[in-house]
């Protein structure tokens, strides 16, 4: 029986990738767990595995080509079955998406408002469609992007109508913004340049005339022509003057699925930070004296984390609501542990998740962060390392980080913030002795846990850290 490969979903806000190789290529046999495409996202780009033993017997999104999370990316035959149909046309895949043939269109009576823009029509009030995505999404369309529709309509994402409803623009409007996505679909990413650059057109200032002497300078450059030219580097903000430069950074790709994440949490959940003080002078000593045995044995840098991950985990064991999320009127309590480990990868940040980290030790805790860190910022994550995390640990403390407030990653119920190690006085036995203090500052949804949960469960994480012997047993 053939197997089908699909996109797999590659965690939360990704709804797409795009392929960027096929490893093996139709014919070629193929194992289970084999990689045999590479897939490029918003967030990393991600390894494709084999699902299962036999022949690539045929591929149905290209190089290059987009496809939707679910989407059939290829087939796969048993190893001996009848011989690749390559006579066969190849059938279109649902995720490309491509566009219809023309004699595939519906009549002119059954379009939109949006129909071909080539018609002649004399000029009207424009119309703003209440919901500009119901009337161009399909009933059997994905939620983020739809089935494509027949020529001289625009498949709209529930996003993209969003916006158009925020600023009031219509479906004649849309076919003004030039669509990089498939088959031409304007993107979230198309409609918000495509704004901000009328909007920089509209704030720019007048040019004054020519007899004026109020200005100083060269003649401001005029607005550039077209919507695919990027805004200048050396545009100003309103306010600077020309000795004040400004280079333009545009807000996309992981950056922006960063930026569009954070803001949900916050608007989503109630944050609460709650700060501990950890002497850790113990741990500091231990981690000195093993640390180049331990490289040696086990391949990878003994950190601190491993040793705050296992607190962690018995501190989530004895306080569950820490590892638990809200859905609707039910508070989902898990009992398994995902651990989002956040990195900071060159593109931006990223959060890996460590499963079933409670299964580990200290030393494969350490193999396993390290080899996570190392693929996240390299972007060469499997895709459910992405997504599915119970509980996330971030470490500004590694750069200098003192205290911090971090933002939680929805839908989890908290997230621990791991700060500097710093040598500093402290009173023991009524004197003045240096240790090794740090602190742990850890955000939570105080829908789901309560302040004296929250203390209760960094005091039981400070205790362990303190004896770092008791994680070793």
């Amino acid at each position: 029986m053939a197997t089908t490969v699909l996109m797999p979903h590659m965690g939360e806000s990704i709804v797409e990738g795009k392929v960027l190789r096929w490893v093996r290529r139709e014919g070629q046999a193929v194992q289970k767990n084999e990689t045999i495409a590479e897939v490029e996202t918003d967030k990393a780009d991600v390894e494709i595995p084999a699902p299962t033993d036999g022949v690539l017997a045929k591929i149905l999104v290209p190089e290059g080509a987009t496809a939707a999370v679910g989407a059939e990316l290829a087939v796969i035959e048993p190893a001996g079955a009848a011989e690749v149909r390559t006579a066969e046309p190849p059938r279109p895949a649902p995720a490309a998406r491509r566009p219809a043939a023309p004699e595939a269109a519906e009549p002119e009576a059954a379009e939109p408002a949006a129909a071909a823009p080539a018609r002649p029509a004399a000029p009207a009030p424009r119309p703003v469609p209440a919901r500009p995505a119901e009337a161009a999404r399909p009933p059997h369309a994905t939620p983020d992007e739809g089935e494509p529709a027949p020529t001289g309509r625009r498949v709209i994402s529930p996003v993209v109508a969003k916006l158009m409803e925020q600023h009031e623009l219509t479906l004649a409007d849309l076919e003004r913004v030039e669509g990089s996505g498939l088959g031409g679909r304007v993107t979230k990413q198309d409609l918000l340049a495509h704004l901000e650059r009328r909007q920089a057109r509209a704030a720019a200032p007048e040019r004054p005339p020519p007899d004026s002497r109020a200005r100083v300078g060269p003649e401001p450059r005029p607005a550039p022509a077209g919507p695919a030219r990027p805004a200048p580097a050396e545009a100003r903000p309103s306010g600077a003057t020309e000795d004040e430069p400004v280079e333009v950074v545009p807000l996309e790709g992981l950056r922006k699925a960063i930026a569009e994440h954070m803001v949900a949490s916050v608007r989503t959940a109630p944050h609460v930070t709650t700060v501990a003080e950890v002497d850790v002078t113990e741990l500091v000593r231990f981690r000195a004296y093993y640390k180049a045995r331990f490289e040696s044995e086990v391949g990878a840098p003994l950190t601190y984390l491993p040793f705050i991950v296992r607190a962690l985990l018995a501190g989530l064991r004895a306080f569950p609501m820490l590892n638990s999320s809200l859905e609707g009127e039910r508070i989902l309590v898990r009992r398994y542990y995902h651990i989002g480990v956040a990195v900071a990868a060159p593109e931006g940040l990223l959060v890996p998740v460590l499963r079933h980290a409670d299964r580990l030790s200290v030393r494969e805790l350490a193999r396993a962060i390290h080899d996570l860190v190392e693929r996240a910022r390299v972007r060469r994550l499997r895709p459910e390392e992405l997504g599915g995390g119970t509980f996330s640990v971030t470490n500004p403390g590694v750069f200098g980080g003192v205290l911090s407030t971090p933002i939680i990653h929805q839908p989890q119920a908290a997230i621990l913030g791991v700060q500097a190690i710093r040598t500093q006085p402290a009173v023991r036995d009524g004197q003045i002795v240096p240790r090794e203090l740090m602190y742990l500052c850890l955000s939570y949804d105080h829908r789901i846990v309560d302040g004296a949960t929250a203390v209760q469960f960094l005091q039981h994480l400070r205790a362990d850290l303190e004896h770092p012997l008791a994680l070793l047993i």
